[in-house]
């Protein structure tokens, strides 16, 4: 009951903030998502033993991702984060094997979690509510796909050492379903892209999905955690709630700016 309660708490604030509110709605719940989400990499890094200046990297993932939000040049922030988190590691003055280690880790989140959350509010603002639910729909349709059809047709495993219940036949059917779903419903929404394109693209969403969530999925089994934190009952934490979000908005926003005049 209790994983089913937060599931219908989350999807009316999510979708009663995209559909009802301005843009502006969408980049605050980015925002929020992204510093939620950076806290539990930060706890993530902490257990591969990772060292990472929480304030400095977090400032920079939600600046990232308001940026990337509102259309601005991120490589200024990019930029700027490189250059104190190496400032960062020479005032540490400790050589040693882990230097390099703690540097990409504070760094990497810029482009895991406030790219992808940034240009999932840029969705929003530039081609409209209904582009972000299309991209909703894609996701929910592929993760359901992947666990009906594994558990009806599943036999091989995708990934074991990583996502031990993940099988190949699950993918297989979350990448029908998902492709599915964009090429019908993305007609709708993109008239003037043929149908050759549409398919393609939701191919891509899907397995884009597919990978961000084995990818969060690396990480915990690398930490040795089964959530990334308790923040969301019954659910685990943000990172694993968004995880095929991080993967394939990016994706989405790359087709949406190249792909749909096609």
């Amino acid at each position: 009951m209790t994983r089913v309660l937060s599931a219908v708490v989350l999807l009316v604030v999510v979708i009663g903030t995209v559909w009802y509110l301005p843009p502006i709605g969408t980049l605050v719940l980015a925002v929020i998502a992204s510093a939620a989400a950076f806290y539990e990499y930060a706890e993530l890094s902490a257990a591969l033993g990772a060292r990472i200046p929480r304030v400095v990297c977090g400032a920079a993932v939600v600046a990232v991702c308001i940026l990337v939000g509102v259309g601005a040049p991120v490589v200024v922030a990019l930029l700027s984060a490189l250059v104190i988190v190496g400032a960062l590691a020479v005032a540490a003055g400790r050589p040693g094997p882990d230097v390099l280690l703690n540097a990409t880790a504070a760094i990497f989140p810029l482009v895991y979690i406030g790219v992808p959350l940034g240009a999932l509010a840029q969705i929003r603002s530039a081609a409209g509510r209904d582009a972000v639910l299309l991209l909703a729909v894609v996701i929910i349709a592929s993760d359901s796909a992947q666990y009906y059809t594994g558990r009806a047709l599943g036999r091989r495993p995708l990934a074991p050492a990583i996502s031990p219940k993940k099988t190949v036949e699950g993918a297989i059917g979350g990448m029908v379903v998902a492709t599915a779903a964009f090429a019908v419903a993305g007609h709708w929404h993109f008239p003037a892209t043929s149908v050759p394109v549409l398919v393609l693209g939701g191919a891509v969403l899907a397995a884009a999905g597919i990978v961000g969530d084995l990818f969060e999925s690396l990480l915990k089994r690398s930490a040795d955690v089964k959530d990334s934190s308790h923040l969301i009952p019954g659910h685990g934490g943000v990172l694993d709630r968004i995880d095929s979000w991080l993967f394939a908005a990016p994706v989405f926003y790359v087709f949406i700016n190249y792909a749909v005049s096609l």
